[in-house]
């Protein structure tokens, strides 16, 4: 009985650590309205799960283009909740900047600035709360980076 529970427990485990976070265009959850999904710290078009279908990944604070992990692929990386264009860290070079869930252009923390909130898997457009402004939205966990990947995706 003991076995059974332990390896119930550690399947569940093992099956929310590789658990997959869906992303939607605006307030929808129809599968037709379906961005992207994460996966590992991988990016993939719509419900895919091929390699060739990554569009970014993620490993140590940097986003990289498609499944590469080379200098050249670099689209951003994070630093202090900064994100900053390809490998730099000039102050010039921040693109935005994420603070207790708001969104940020460049360096900025004024109200003015705000591209964008997060609030409960939803990302609303500015300064909104209105379901007609929220951009996409998530069903589950993602990290910072995961997070910066799915900007990237949703706006390309």
């Amino acid at each position: 009985m003991k076995k059974n529970l332990l390896l119930l427990l550690l399947f569940s485990f093992t099956y929310t650590m590789v658990a997959q976070t869906n992303v939607y265009n605006g307030n929808s959850t129809y599968y037709s309205d379906l961005i992207c999904n994460v996966n590992d710290g991988k990016v993939y078009k719509r419900d895919s799960k091929f390699r060739l279908d990554i569009l970014y990944n993620v490993k140590d604070s940097k986003i990289y283009r498609g499944n590469f992990t080379f200098l050249k692929d670099i689209v951003a990386n994070i630093r202090d909740n900064k994100v900053y264009k390809g490998n730099s860290f000039f102050q010039g070079d921040i693109l935005f900047n994420i603070q207790d869930n708001v969104i940020y252009n460049g360096n900025s923390i004024s109200s003015f600035d705000i591209i964008a909130r997060i609030e409960d898997g939803k990302v609303y457009k500015e300064r909104s709360s209105f379901l007609g402004d929220i951009l996409f939205n998530f069903d589950g966990e993602l990290s910072l980076e995961e997070f910066v990947a799915v900007w990237f995706a949703y706006h390309q």
